[in-house]
């Protein structure tokens, strides 16, 4: 026995925000059995909400020597107590979400409309999420069914259909799933209680009743003889008044204290009623008084005029406080993980407590180049594992043509032909990506691996490509057969597909993929997805990796791996249980900390609250109440970034309270006290900043100007890379004195090079027909039919062939009859050329898209441009494509034609308008030209002259090939350039 037999019941205790709530607790108890014999203790029972606090109680007690323990169950583990809720198996969480995607699917079969297949697994995941709430509130399907929607948009009323899929799930028979089963065993240990009350002590501690279950056990053990029921992080400071004040769900969910004050209005206590569990003071009570009026109800926020000043001296209320207002995430996370560490130093334990996983993740990876390994409670979501991307990515491969990208991703990942040929599937890897880089395809498929690795092993004589080959053909074939099937025919197909790419050439085995703990995890959520699907569940290959993914990210991985117990990152549910010496609230903006409530597709606020459900602002509630917990430790640090990848952030609301109670109080030096938390701030910004400078005497790249020996310089370039060696012969000396190239881009597309290469060929193709219809229309049927062909041959995206197709349908017409108009016939298409300059000794070498005969024998030379023709000043300053074609033209290089004078030219745009620009030329403007360009090759064969990068301002929609190279950011065009010899000169 610890409470008198004469006390008041109900019995309900309260520990203030800024105590060690485990710690206490324990005190509290032990407290109470002194003088009593030990085996008292073991008679005791404590009900807990959470497995991380059972081991802080049990630590508690392990450090005040060997003795008794009490029983320490969790709330939770009632559900499986087969005397409370029978032998009947439970219907897993999955399971049930399967069975209402089986009914979801058939719904969306029948009316496509009303949500699209790829969010199935989300709409029974949802669904599901409301009947659990449904039970734990103890709310009926006829309730539901009964709501008025008539005010409401047709939405709500089509959302009544898919809630009616739940009814037959709460019947007498049904097999029951976790939350029925938890409701049935809570009901049936109060009707045990009540017939029997227990003589024993019962408590019930760390819990808020957020849920109606959970809070209907807080009222039956409350009521105990030797019940009692222990409440965190109560706030002994906010007025009576406040407390009976709050029963309007609309208005004051969002309250830290709404649920507490619920659980008391149920009791019917009052505030007074609620006992000190333990006389330990908080931390720092003044500390305690700011937040509680900081965070008062919206409505009675008048009040922080009327108490604030009462509060007395900010500066030392807040003495514990620091504020970082980070520029970035990553300052704040470097802020934040120098905290960590320098707590670890002085020797205190420290909690990084943050809803912002990106954060913690960033924080994690900073404290790992000190070797400090923090405890991590949340673990690693398993789709973010090297087995959860690799299932998800053979998912992929499964549902739709691979890209060259994904075929890439899955060739590279840690885990495919991880047996015995690891070494040679990453070399011939490596082989292939060159390959498909340059030449393509972009959507790489069996049949293309298995004839390349067949000629590169012929070529290179290379004894591992063809099985190398083999194998990959052999998954990609199997993958690209996958249809439609029952949800476990799928799984099985896509586990033997995992294992078969994991093997690689191995005969049998999987590889590693199912290795360590992330593996043997993945292994046993993926039999568990196997063994709960059910059979009518029929789905299509692009309907399975959606629904892959959503089961993945509900499940986490933890490594067995050591971490240092004195610094651990917490969830913010977590935040009642620490007891650090230093605790940090991370990225506390708005949508991280409170998260955004996520939007309901079932009821909107008005109908969950006649429903008699929880409302959205629950959760923020329930955060709220960790944040006024966790913000009254020690030593507490506010972090927040001011920005993120897209915009500035918005400070979390009750950061923000809290900035403005401070702010609006001069006279108890809050302003000031704001500044001192701000400026301690700044401590760890401009360490971050430190961590992140670069080394002393380390100045930034100069613009470069390499000079090549002369024997290294080039002796020959294209009429287009003359135009390059105007504006930026840097780029002229990584292609050809380094022999560089760049790399097309890792996912091929449908891009403006793609389409001119493309717009060339159709061009080139239908100008090589002779002789051409005469009428235009018929000339332009011809060469939309040639534009098919191409396009067909070219371009593997439906969507950009339909839409290029569509823009040469807006020309042909035009063009076919500016084609017979002209007065000139093409006499030369795509033809390559040299021409030999004996001056300096230089090939120039090109090829015109099209040159004519004009009726005077003159040549006129002509461009075809998918975009906008320069303009006249791009031509006269470095824009000379065509002008060293006439000067090509002139000095013979174009075979049959001989030497001519090419006295026009022109740059065609293909675009509606077919706008023309162009110029006349003489000889004697011909010669001109030559001259000048021989004079710069010359000035290039100078072993003194450097190939300067950017030597020219040009304007350009996209970065250059080789602009990283050059380190262009670390200097800018205005600086002047650093000659550099390189190579022996001599």
């Amino acid at each position: 026995m610890i409470f008198p037999p004469s006390s008041m019941q109900p019995r309900v205790f309260g520990l203030p925000p800024g105590v060690d709530f485990p710690q206490r607790l324990v005190d509290g108890l032990l407290a109470r059995l002194q003088g009593q014999p030990p085996e008292a203790l073991a008679r005791v029972t404590i009900y807990l909400n959470t497995a991380r606090i059972r081991r802080r109680v049990q630590q508690e007690f392990a450090k005040r020597g060997a003795s008794f323990l009490p029983k320490l169950p969790l709330i939770g583990d009632l559900a499986g107590d087969p005397l409370l809720t029978g032998i009947e198996p439970t219907l897993s969480s999955l399971g049930r979400r399967l069975e209402l995607a089986v009914l979801i699917e058939r719904l969306l079969v029948a009316d496509p409309t009303l949500a699209p297949r790829s969010a199935l697994f989300d709409l029974a995941d949802s669904l599901a999420g409301l009947m659990d709430e449904m039970r734990s509130e103890g709310i009926s399907p006829e309730a539901l069914a009964s709501l008025d929607v008539s005010g409401h948009s047709a939405h709500w009323g089509r959302a009544q259909r898919f809630i009616a899929l739940a009814e037959g799930f709460f019947a007498h028979d049904a097999r029951p799933d976790g939350e029925a089963r938890q409701r049935l065993a809570v009901q049936r240990q109060i009707a045990r209680w009540q017939a029997l009350p227990p003589e024993a002590p019962v408590l019930l501690a760390g819990s808020t009743g957020s849920r109606g279950t959970t809070a209907l056990m807080m009222q039956a053990v409350a009521q105990l003889p030797q019940g009692a029921v222990v409440l965190p992080g109560f706030d002994f400071d906010m007025p009576e008044a406040l407390w009976t004040g709050m029963q309007d769900a609309l208005v004051h969910e969002a309250h830290p204290q709404f649920r507490l004050a619920g659980l008391l209005h149920a009791l019917e206590m009052r505030k007074g009623d609620v006992g000190l569990w333990t006389e330990d003071i908080p931390a720092d009570s003044a500390r305690n008084h700011l937040i509680s009026l900081a965070l008062r109800p919206a409505p009675v926020t008048d009040q922080w005029i009327s108490d604030g000043p009462a509060l007395g001296d900010l500066i030392a209320a807040t003495k514990g406080l620091t504020l970082i207002e980070a520029p970035s995430p990553r300052a704040e996370a470097a802020a934040v993980a120098l905290a960590l560490r320098e707590a670890v130093e002085q020797g205190l334990s420290a909690s990084l407590v943050s809803n912002d996983r990106n954060l913690t993740r960033r924080v994690a990876a900073l404290l790992d180049r000190w070797g400090i390994r923090p405890d991590d409670s949340a673990g690693q979501p398993l789709q973010q594992t090297a087995p959860g991307r690799f299932l998800r990515l053979v998912a992929g491969a499964m549902a739709a043509p691979l890209t060259l990208d994904r075929l890439l991703a899955l060739l590279k990942h840690p885990l495919t032909h991880s047996g015995t040929g690891r070494g040679p599937h990453l070399r011939l890897t490596r082989e292939v990506e060159l390959h498909l880089r340059k030449r393509g395809p972009a959507f790489p498929d069996a049949s293309f691996v298995r004839d390349w690795s067949s000629a590169f092993a012929a070529k290179k004589n290379d004894p591992d490509a063809l099985a190398w080959g083999l194998a990959v053909a052999a998954f990609l074939e199997t993958a690209a057969t996958t249809h439609r099937a029952p949800l476990p025919q799928l799984v099985t197909a896509h586990l033997g597909l995992a294992k078969q790419l994991a093997r690689g050439i191995d005969p049998t085995g999987s590889g590693r993929l199912w290795e360590k703990e992330t593996g043997e995890k993945a292994l046993e959520v993926m039999h568990k997805l196997r063994a709960e699907a059910p059979e009518g569940l029929v789905l299509s290959a692009m309907d399975y990796p959606p629904l892959l993914a959503a089961i993945l990210s509900k499940e986490e991985a933890r490594s067995a791996v050591l971490t240092d117990e004195r610094v651990q990152i917490l969830g913010v549910q977590e935040a009642r249980i620490q007891g650090a010496g230093l605790v940090i609230l991370g990225g506390l903006t708005e949508g991280a900390w409170p998260e955004t409530p996520a939007s309901d597709p079932w009821l909107n606020r008005r109908l969950r609250r006649d429903a008699g459900l929880l409302l959205p602002e629950r959760k923020v509630g329930l955060s709220a109440h960790d944040f006024q917990i966790a913000v009254a430790g020690p030593k507490v640090i506010l972090t927040r970034a001011l920005r993120d990848a897209e915009a500035e952030t918005v400070a979390s609301r009750w950061l923000n309270r809290l900035v403005n109670l401070l702010s609006g109080l001069p006279a108890t030096h809050g302003p000031e006290a704001l500044a001192a938390m701000q400026a301690r701030g700044q401590h760890y910004l401009k360490l971050a900043e430190a961590l992140d400078a670069p080394l002393p005497g380390l100045p930034p790249a100069r613009r470069p100007s390499p000079r090549p020996p002369l024997k290294a310089r080039p002796r020959k370039l294209s009429i287009t890379q003359i135009e390059r060696l105007v504006t930026n012969p840097y780029d002229i000396y990584v292609e050809e004195v380094l022999r560089l190239r760049a790399l097309n881009p890792l996912r091929p597309e449908a891009d403006f090079r793609l389409r001119g290469e493309v717009v060339h060929q159709v061009l080139e193709d239908f100008l090589r027909i002779s002789p051409l219809p005469q009428d235009p229309e018929a000339a332009a049927d011809l060469l939309l039919q040639i534009t098919e062909r191409v396009l067909e041959a070219e371009v593997p995206w439906p969507v950009a062939r339909a839409d290029w197709l569509a823009r040469m349908r807006r020309i042909a017409l035009p063009f076919a009859t500016a084609t017979l108009r002209r007065d000139s016939h093409p006499v030369l298409l795509e033809t390559k050329a040299a021409l030999h300059l004996k001056g300096p000794d230089f090939t120039l070498t090109g090829k015109p898209d099209r040159i004519d005969v004009l009726p005077d024998g003159n040549l006129h030379v002509i461009d075809y441009k998918t975009g906008e023709p320069p303009s006249e000043p791009e031509m006269k300053q470095h824009r000379k494509q065509l002008h060293l074609a006439a000067v090509m033209a002139l000095g013979g290089a174009f075979g049959d034609l001989g030497p001519r004078v090419a006295t026009r030219i022109t740059y065609q745009s293909m675009k509606p308008g077919l706008k023309e620009r162009g110029a006349e030329l003489t000889e004697p403007a011909i010669d001109q030209l030559r001259e000048e360009l021989e004079a710069l090759l010359s000035t290039y064969l100078d072993p003194a002259t450097g190939f300067t990068a950017q030597r020219a301002a040009v304007a350009s929609a996209w970065e250059g090939d080789f602009d990283h190279l050059s380190r262009l950011g670390e200097w800018s065009i205005a600086d002047a350039a650093e000659p550099e010899d390189l190579g022996d000169q001599e």
